[in-house]
Formats: structure tokens, C-alpha cells, sequence
């Protein structure tokens, strides 16, 4: 399995989520600027945290038109496996990705602190390694982690079960505390807290260490290859 960060200018948790695969599932994982205009070669994609391009006009807003999303964009339409964290998130609403959209958290300040997290949702590819209901601890870092939807939306995320991750005690304001989502295949997922920093119990949590192995297998249960812890 081949995975590929991500960078446009302003990203600061490409390191971090470069390193995640590298001690989590050891598969090849590369860097790839904004600018490319082909991902073909890998099996996921991680969008990471930061301040592209600097959030001006909003978080996301100008990444969205970056050469890459749209190789993003079909890479998801394939089936393949799309983790937007943070900032990577909201660029993945911004190309409507996702639905919803990414606020101003509701105290006006930068959060930045360990959240407990229930997985909602553990039948996706990227927390087949979690229990339901499960609460794990990731870290958060962000300004604008208020996701927003409409009535409408958020009865579609209910009723299709996209939802995967949700706050047990909200930090931001999100609607139904919701700290993740899924589109409707399951392939694609965002949300706000951190797994890639979350990957050793030197840094306080490795709950998020079972993310990415969650993602290896549902990766190699395609491919018909043995699971890994």
C-alpha cells in the first residue's frame, strides 16, 4: 500500500502525519506538493492540518482550487481511501468532498488540548480497528473546528451513518458534537482532532495509532492480504 501527504503552502502537520505511517504501518508514503496533477500511484491520501496558503478568505478556500484536488477528487471517486485532518478537513468541504462546513469555534479562541472522542461509526476503513462506542483520546489544534450543517444535512449524516466521530465534551460548538464525518462510501473522512499526533504514548495517547493501521487493513482485506495489528 502506497500513501501520499499532501503539502501546500502553509501545511505544518505533513511531518507529523509522514511520520504516523512511517512508525504506525511502515508502508512507502510520500510527499506530494500541491501542484501535482497525477496520484494514480497511491492507495490513500492524507490531507494535512495547518494554514494553507495562509486561511485567507476562509480555512480551505483557496487550497480547494489547487491542481491536486483535483486528482483528489478523483482518487475519491475510485474508491480510494481520503483522510483530511484539521485543515485538511475543511479543504475537503471547501471542494465539496464533504458536506458541511468548518466555523469559527464558538469562543472566539484557538483550542488546543487532548479531547475524548466516541467512535460513532466504526464500520469504515479508517476505524475498522476501533469498538463501537469506543472513546479514545486525540488532540485537537484549531480556530475554526465549528462544523456546521443544515437540518437537511445533518438528517442525511444520521440516517446514512456518516458520522464517525463525535465530542464528549464539545470543544468548538460543532452541531450534535460531531468531530468527523464520512461521505456516503466511506472512503472519505475528515475531521478536526489529530491522530497523527496521537500515535505514541510518549505524546500522552496512541489511540490515534489505530486509525492508520485500521486503514492498511481495510486495504489489504481488499486486496485479499493478511490483516496487521
Amino acid at each position: 500500500m502506497k500513501f501520499a501527504v499532501l503539502v501546500f503552502p502553509g501545511s505544518n502537520c505533513d511531518i507529523d502525519c509522514y511520520k504516523a505511517i512511517e512508525d504506525t504501518v511502515g508502508e512507502p508514503v510520500d510527499y506530494v506538493w500541491h501542484t501535482a496533477t497525477d496520484l494514480s500511484p497511491y492507495d490513500c491520501i492524507l490531507v494535512p492540518g495547518g494554514f494553507s496558503y495562509g486561511d485567507y478568505l476562509r480555512c480551505g478556500a483557496i487550497s480547494r482550487f489547487a491542481p491536486v484536488m483535483k486528482e483528489v477528487a478523483k482518487a475519491a471517486a475510485e474508491g480510494k481511501y481520503v483522510l483530511g485532518i484539521c485543515n485538511g478537513f475543511q479543504i475537503l468541504t471547501e471542494a465539496g468532498l464533504l458536506p458541511g462546513a468548518l466555523r469559527r469555534n464558538l469562543s472566539m479562541k484557538f483550542r488546543c488540548h487532548d479531547t475524548v472522542l466516541k467512535v460513532a461509526n466504526n464500520d469504515t476503513p479508517f476505524t475498522k480497528n476501533y469498538a463501537a462506542g469506543e472513546e479514545i483520546v486525540i488532540p485537537i489544534a484549531h480556530g475554526e473546528g465549528n462544523y456546521y450543517c443544515d437540518d437537511e444535512t445533518l438528517a442525511r449524516l444520521q440516517a446514512n451513518n456518516q458520522i464517525v466521530f463525535t465530542y464528549k465534551d464539545n470543544p468548538n460548538g460543532s452541531v450534535t458534537d460531531i468531530a468527523g464525518i464520512c461521505n456516503e462510501q466511506g472512503n472519505v473522512l475528515g475531521m478536526m482532532p489529530h491522530p497523527e499526533r496521537a500515535v505514541d504514548a510518549l505524546l500522552g495517547t496512541d489511540d490515534g495509532k489505530r486509525m492508520f493501521t485500521s486503514i492498511l487493513n481495510a486495504w489489504r482485506d481488499r486486496h485479499g492480504a493478511a490483516s496487521v495489528r
